[in-house]
């Protein structure tokens, strides 16, 4: 366990979910040192069981926390904003000079200093974390704003550390690096599932072959970060001359794959910067 600030959650989603098991689990925080705000805390018992606290105040969350790490829904992000001052009632400087950190699709550095503008002395800093980070593999990227100090930097690399990879990264390329590892969680579930219907289709039964689609995966994966090749050796050195695998391959190509997967992140980072406009 190391010295770390408190750290607050406002808004108890997916996201906040896999980060505060994941800072527990790795043992950078103590769940008394977590708190995490919603408007039902009832909904909020899965955190509370694992001795973190649990408010419907954001207010109360701000005072009690050094770090404050915005989950909500992007559109939400103005009524977040606006309960917490009101919940606040006569304390707001007491919740000055505090590091808000994002991990809002789609809302820039600037959009989030109009928003916070109420709150004196406040450094921002954006993350684009993904869920993997419950199990600490997450792939992370950050970027501060102009007042943030390398001690915020250090905190939430700290957080971002604890549970995966991360890098410090501009603003520019927030949306590319969030559509590549904060959606691409999702495209390569899709992938486990097809490559297990595949299996089933064969007559595999169900369960074994998601497992083993899933290890498939994983394995496949250790071997780019463990070995430091290029995928397209890697794929070469599976693919023998007149063999299945290169059979399977030339399926996939004829399917698309590349362009699919390429489409997806272009798909996604064009719904980000439309979000960008939105907000």
């Amino acid at each position: 366990m190391v010295n770390v600030k408190r750290v607050g959650f406002i808004g108890g989603g997916n996201m906040a979910t896999a980060i505060c098991k994941g800072i527990i689990n790795q043992g950078i925080y103590k769940p008394s040192d977590v708190w995490v705000s919603g408007p039902h805390v009832e909904h909020l018992n899965h955190l509370k069981d694992l001795g973190i606290n649990v408010t419907n105040s954001n207010g109360e969350l701000i005072l009690n926390c050094e770090i404050i790490v915005i989950s909500v829904k992007p559109f939400n992000l103005t009524c977040a904003i606006d309960d917490s001052l009101n919940s606040l009632k006569g304390k707001l400087s007491e919740a000055c000079n505090k590091l808000f950190v994002s991990i809002l699709a789609g809302t820039t550095l600037a959009t989030l200093a109009r928003a916070l503008q109420s709150f004196d002395q406040c450094r921002i800093i954006r993350i684009m974390p993904n869920t993997p980070m419950l199990l600490g593999e997450g792939a992370s990227v950050y970027c501060p704003d102009d007042k943030a100090s390398e001690d915020d930097c250090s905190a939430v690399e700290k957080i971002l550390g604890s549970c995966g990879i991360y890098e410090r990264v501009p603003e520019k390329l927030i949306n590319a690096v969030g559509a590549l590892s904060g959606s691409g969680p999702a495209f390569v579930y899709l992938m486990i599932e097809a490559l297990s219907d595949g299996g089933v289709k064969q007559g595999i039964p169900r369960a074994m072959a998601t497992e083993f689609a899933a290890q498939t995966v994983l394995g496949a994966a250790k071997m780019v970060l463990g070995t430091k090749k290029h995928p397209g050796e890697l794929k070469d050195e599976v693919c023998s001359a007149g063999g299945s695998t290169i059979c399977g391959i030339h399926a996939l190509e004829k399917g698309g794959v590349r362009g699919s997967y390429i489409d997806a992140i272009e798909a996604a980072i064009k719904r980000t910067i439309d979000m960008e406009k939105e907000n």
